[in-house]
């Protein structure tokens, strides 16, 4: 009688994570997420994919990456992952974190993040339902920018919601009072997760080219550019199941991650945590002469120039809005990017 073999335990399932590079700014931002990454402690089981957009039509200047960049982004454990411009590029490279969801593989979870994102501790903690997608809580009202005599959020936001034969009530935090901009489902595009980049990617396409092209009449008065992402990202996450607390709190954009968004804002109103992973990851000589070659890197943290922009503040009572903190930052003559 053939002896049965013993049943295999259950395996987490392989989690790809993506974000955007391209030759400047991008390129040195992705060498300190992947650094970050691999220091995290997260397991191997999350692989991290760089998606780079090939040269084309929609391109004047050639994206590609530089070959020192790509190899430092492979030594620290990095797929590459070309991908073609069909609907955005350099008018609106917003688009790239759409479109490139489609080079991923297949019917595997993901996790998007901006490349301008620090991974602090292991992402293995983060009781992620990829069933339920989500997107970051970090957000300030910056879209719809109210007119005195144009629709409100309600009307706004409900216009799209019917151009996409969604239930707009289902969608609205009840807590918060009408035309409040809390009460509507909204997102910063920051990171982003699901079951499948490719029936993620294929709706956010679909909204975002239908916005974009023929808006219903209540946006005639609203830009979408930088913000048709994040327009579209609530539409899609409310599409598939998905809502603004399927995680909890203080994880992502949090005790997990850190989307900085730019050096002197880090500098100004991160944790000591954060500014410690920063300095420490960015030391390997290796990876120094690589960041060097960007100058906001090598003035901020090599320089010193951070630890001046953070003496100006004090993180127990910053400014409420974030333009007046990079407001002084600039008076002070510490903006870079």
């Amino acid at each position: 009688m053939a002896r049965r073999s013993a049943p295999r335990p259950n395996t987490p399932p392989r989690v790809n994570i993506l974000i955007i590079a391209q030759s400047g700014r991008l390129s040195y931002e992705a060498l300190l997420f992947a650094a970050s990454l691999k220091a995290s402690g997260t397991s191997e089981r999350f692989q991290l994919h760089v998606a780079v957009p090939q040269a084309g039509p929609l391109w004047p200047n050639n994206p590609a990456l530089p070959e020192d960049i790509q190899a430092g982004l492979q030594d620290l454990g990095a797929t590459i992952l070309p991908f073609e411009n069909k609907h955005f590029g350099h008018d609106y490279p917003y688009g790239n974190k759409i479109e490139a969801l489609a080079a991923l593989p297949k019917g595997e979870p993901f996790i998007f993040f901006d490349t301008d994102t620090l991974v602090l501790d292991a992402l293995d903690k983060v009781p992620f339902d990829f069933a339920r997608p989500m997107a970051s809580m970090r957000r300030e009202n910056t879209w719809p920018q109210q007119e005195l005599y144009g629709p409100g959020y309600t009307q706004t936001w409900k216009s799209l919601y019917d151009r996409f034969g969604l239930d707009f009530d289902s969608s609205l935090d009840q807590s918060w009072p009408d035309e409040y901009w809390r009460r509507y489902l909204y997102f910063n595009a920051g990171f982003f997760f699901y079951e499948c980049p490719h029936v993620f990617g294929a709706l956010f396409l679909k909204y975002a080219l239908e916005i974009r092209d023929n808006a219903p009449q209540e946006l005639i008065c609203q830009s979408l550019d930088p913000w048709l992402d994040q327009v579209a990202l609530p539409l899609v996450i409310h599409a598939l199941g998905g809502g603004r607390d399927t995680l909890p709190e203080g994880l992502l954009d949090g005790d997990v991650t850190c989307h900085y968004r730019v050096l002197p804002l880090l500098y100004a109103r991160e944790s000591d945590r954060v500014v410690e992973v920063l300095e420490t990851i960015s030391q390997p000589n290796k990876l120094k002469k690589l960041l060097k070659q960007y100058d906001p890197i090598k003035r901020m943290i090599y320089q010193g120039r951070g630890q001046k922009v953070r003496a100006l503040f004090d993180r127990d009572d910053l400014p409420r809005k974030e333009q007046a903190i990079r407001n002084r930052i600039k008076r002070e003559g510490f903006w870079m990017r």
